[in-house]
């Protein structure tokens, strides 16, 4: 690995989390932070919130638009804060984007570009929403890349095993969280 890494946790906000995941399912996201903190590699929080009224969302946006006739999704909202059970600490950042990828509308480019970060570690939900778009995008801006296949989740078993199998692999390494954890030491 060249340049400094920082672990990316997509989308395991609370409203995501009730629809996609259970504790049992999360123990791999959970450790993968916990792998991070143990061993100095920065922490990325990123979460999809909207401004109240959703002005960020277009009538044009089919997996967004929506969201304008039910309430919840704005930033100050339950369902958008992240999860209990990974608690974002002090010197951790929370990034707040208004698309799929955690680039879109988020700023999220120049704080890794500022902070010196070349190497990604992606995990969150879902493997086929963020973490694809993330994973591409990124690829596209040349970072490195590696994807905790099992700290990813989707709603869709076979979708997500095409993904980690056989699309990921062409821009990033494919990674246990366990496979990282024993490669930092």
């Amino acid at each position: 690995m060249v340049g400094k890494s920082a672990l990316l946790i997509m989308d395991a906000q609370n409203g995501i989390v009730e629809r996609y995941a259970t504790t049992e399912q999360l123990k791999p996201l959970v450790k993968a932070l916990e792998t991070a903190r143990r061993h100095q590699v920065g922490v990325i929080f990123v979460r999809v919130a909207f401004r109240p009224g959703y002005p960020d969302i277009s009538p044009k946006n089919r997996s967004f638009s929506l969201l304008k006739s039910r309430a919840g999704m704005t930033e100050g909202d339950e369902s958008t804060q992240i999860w209990h059970g990974l608690q974002p600490r002090e010197n951790e950042v929370v990034v707040v984007k208004r698309r799929v990828s955690a680039f879109a509308g988020s700023g999220l480019e120049l704080l890794l570009r500022s902070m010196g970060i070349s190497h990604m570690i992606l995990a969150g939900i879902s493997t086929s929403g963020v973490v694809l778009s993330t994973l591409r995008q990124a690829a596209d801006m040349d970072f490195e890349l590696t994807v905790l296949a099992d700290a990813c989740l989707d709603n869709d078993a076979e979708v997500h095993r095409v993904l980690v199998e056989k699309i990921f692999p062409r821009q990033a390494d494919v990674l246990s969280v366990e496979q990282w954890s024993a490669s930092l030491g």
